[in-house]
């Protein structure tokens, strides 16, 4: 019996998606559930798994396409085992490819992962994951291959010196190379929001700065207690999480958007927090950040980077969003202005924490500073809004029990 292989549906937000490749051929055999092939869209990889055990008949549809929701991929055939080569001319091919993967193999690694194992011609089960139970990430694969020993240099041609002659000073340079690529369906999609938000907002960035010694000090002394008892490292996302939500209901055009003509008003706080990932930066939503405790937000936080790692964050993890927050600080950035993630309205920017001098009580003293950006869209927040919404931000910061009393 045969079975059609089809591109599953896409989510609503996606119209199509691209086939970046094919793990099997024709004849190969595929366990039921295994990858066959990975769809990129606007902002994920998806993976296509065979709906039974059997052996791949045909491709339908080449890597590269463009494909949309039902498309027909392939023809699955049910059995146990796939029809092969000749052995005799499948000896030489065996033993030029590398291992092939087991199901088991197959299913640690991501998608990029897997396309850098397949183009080195790795051995999969040879690089240590990262990645949840084991899970091979693109970096995994990376750092295998930055760890690998140099090859042994060529010999020395035994030709007489008259066979090879020299090469004059001025001549001796080495060649300049291009190579062009196409974008990743993300990185097109990245750069067509980014062109879309400075070409149909009024963006506008204001600053302040933050200091940072009483919130050092409250993670000094409850980092160790709060990670023995939520499990998960006390970092300072949760706090700025919890210090956007309270300027938020103060300020809630900060929270809504332009609508045509009209404004939209959100009486909910779902939080995006920008992540890097080796395919571009998407922004995953926390999700009623307002009801979430600060070990709900440093747990959901960590499980998204670990997901964006390994490529199997969802759609549905990166749907929504009312506010967003980018830390630049982690990469060494001092002072950016951050482009807003449209329709939303404002995004606030973190950045590096830097010992300054500054002035307090009228004396020059050292503190731990760190520059704060706020981006917004003109056309709803006012100036005197805006400013007012990042000083709301820096006094909860400044003096965290603010965030506890909501004051």
């Amino acid at each position: 019996m045969t079975i059609e292989v089809r591109v599953p549906q896409l989510p609503e937000s996606v119209a199509d998606a691209t086939l970046v490749a094919w793990h099997k051929k024709p004849g190969d055999s595929v366990a039921r559930d295994e990858n066959l092939a990975d769809l990129e869209t606007d902002k994920v990889v998806l993976e296509v798994p065979a709906p039974i055990a059997g052996i791949l008949r045909e491709l339908k549809v080449e890597a590269g396409a463009t494909v949309t929701s039902g498309v027909l991929l392939a023809v699955l055939e049910e059995g146990a085992a796939g029809a092969r080569a000749p052995e005799a001319a499948a000896a030489p091919a065996a033993a030029a490819a590398p291992r092939a993967e087991s199901p088991r193999e197959a299913a640690k690694l991501a998608p990029a992962a897997r396309r850098l194992v397949e183009e080195k011609q790795l051995d999969a089960a040879q690089i240590a994951g990262s990645g949840r139970d084991g899970r091979v990430s693109k970096q995994d694969v990376v750092r295998s291959l930055e760890a690998k020993p140099a090859a042994a240099p060529a010999p020395l041609p035994t030709s007489t010196p008259a066979a090879t002659p020299k090469v004059a000073p001025a001549q001796a340079r080495s060649g300049r190379t291009e190579q062009r690529v196409p974008m990743t369906r993300l990185r097109s999609r990245i750069a067509a929001r980014l062109v879309e938000a400075q070409s149909t907002q009024a963006l506008l960035t204001t600053f302040n700065e933050v200091d940072m010694k009483s919130l050092n000090a409250a993670r000094a002394l409850y980092k160790d207690r709060f990670e023995k008892t939520h499990g998960v490292r006390l970092g300072f996302m949760s706090f700025f999480v919890k210090a956007a939500v309270e300027a938020l209901r103060r300020f809630p055009a900060v929270n809504a958007y332009v609508d045509g003509s009209d404004i939209l008003y959100h009486d909910y706080y779902d939080i995006g927090v920008a992540v890097s990932t080796d395919r571009g930066l998407i922004v995953p939503v926390l999700r009623d950040a307002d009801l979430m405790g600060y070990a709900d937000i440093e747990r959901a936080v960590a499980a998204y980077a670990g997901k964006a790692r390994d490529g199997s964050i969802t759609l549905e993890d990166l749907t929504g969003g009312t506010f967003s927050i980018t830390n630049g600080g982690v990469f060494g950035s001092l002072l950016s202005t951050p482009i807003v993630n449209s329709p939303q309205s404002a995004i606030l920017g973190m950045h590096k924490i830097q010992d300054r001098p500054v002035v307090i009580d009228g004396a020059v003293v050292v503190r731990p500073m760190m520059y704060l950006a706020l981006t917004y869209d003109h056309r709803i927040v006012d100036g005197r809004e805006a400013v007012q919404f990042l000083v709301a931000i820096k006094d909860c910061l400044e003096d965290p029990a603010r965030l506890l009393l909501q004051v």
